[in-house]
């Protein structure tokens, strides 16, 4: 007997690898899955300018980064005694306000080179709401704890989310027309938007991707791809047991389980029989000695040196933090 649903994962082109390079943008699941890759290994940049909720972020980042914007002292304001950019999250924030520019300015000259040797790109969108700034008519990535009477509340339609993916896509192609898109949404409940509007806003959101998928294989066929992270959460995971205490983001057990799908649509072969070897030594390098000086140790760290010596020759680009060595 089955008493529950799969969702099917569908092995997908060209695999990843150890060689590959992934730049990773979107909502707070972006981070997630960022940190998996960290952990084996894998080579990725993400969210440079910090977490990006909802399409039309990603899209004016992507446009800064193609035309290789340089951001300069209009592009800041100065809040709460700090300095703010509307195209960035409060993690940037600065009380310089020259190294807040600096920090704009190295993240789109950063995004741009990794993008020109990239291999795949993860955009996770997390709702189509989105805040206007009233006196611009801009949209902004984040409101800095402004008034809410600065700005105007709106929902993409699913047109204006189509279009942003054309043109995001199109900025792309002129840095690396070789570029794979993996589109998936954010499981993360946006209830503050409310319940019936947050499960609008994700319906636009698979409406918008997989019709601008589907628009895509006419002309880049095999450049854009849909992972399910939403149905595997919706559906495989329907308990308020995979859910963090704030019952809105899933938690490490979901985010094992949606990895492990990712894992099997998405990353190489090869790339998977290294996965052992690198919990083994990270489950070293968390090891507390009773004797820091015993002999013992001593013979565990020189082993622990020579599993991280293998690693690195079949995995060049490794690195691994608080080495005991």
């Amino acid at each position: 007997m089955k008493f529950r649903t799969s969702v099917p994962v569908i092995e997908q082109e060209p695999k990843i690898n150890h060689t590959s390079k992934i730049l990773l943008l979107g909502s707070c699941f972006v981070e997630n899955i960022g940190k998996k890759l960290d952990y084996y290994q894998f080579q990725n940049l993400r969210n440079p300018f910090g977490i990006f909720y909802h399409p039309g972020a990603i899209g004016n980042f992507i446009e800064k980064v193609a035309t290789s914007y340089n951001y300069e002292d209009k592009d800041v304001f100065y809040h709460n005694e700090q300095w703010h950019c509307f195209d960035a999250h409060s993690c940037l924030n600065s009380s310089n306000k020259k190294e807040l520019l600096f920090q704009l300015n190295e993240g789109v000259q950063k995004t741009r080179s990794f993008i020109e040797n990239a291999t795949h790109i993860v955009f996770t969108l997390g709702t189509s709401w989105y805040y206007k700034e009233e006196e611009t008519g801009l949209s902004v990535a984040n409101c800095h704890k402004l008034d809410q009477k600065n700005f105007k509340k709106e929902l993409l339609s699913v047109k204006e989310i189509e279009d942003v993916f054309n043109n995001t896509f199109q900025c792309l192609l002129t840095i690396n027309p070789d570029i794979k898109i993996i589109f998936t949404v954010s499981p993360v409940r946006h209830l503050k938007d409310g319940f019936v509007e947050n499960q609008q806003s994700k319906a636009h959101l698979l409406t918008g991707i997989h019709q601008f998928i589907a628009a895509q294989k006419t002309t880049n066929a095999d450049s854009c791809f849909y992972f399910p992270a939403y149905e595997i959460m919706l559906d495989e995971l329907r308990d308020y047991r995979f859910y963090a205490e704030d019952m809105l983001h899933p938690n490490s057990l979901a985010i094992d389980y949606i990895w492990s799908h990712f894992t099997e649509g998405w990353i190489a072969k090869k790339a998977l029989e290294l996965f052992k070897s690198i919990e083994i030594i990270h489950s070293g390098l968390g090891h507390k000695p009773f004797n820091e000086n015993s002999e013992k140790h001593q013979l565990f760290l020189k082993n622990l040196e020579d599993k991280i010596l293998s690693l690195k020759n079949k995995i060049p680009t490794a690195t691994f933090k608080n080495i005991p060595l």
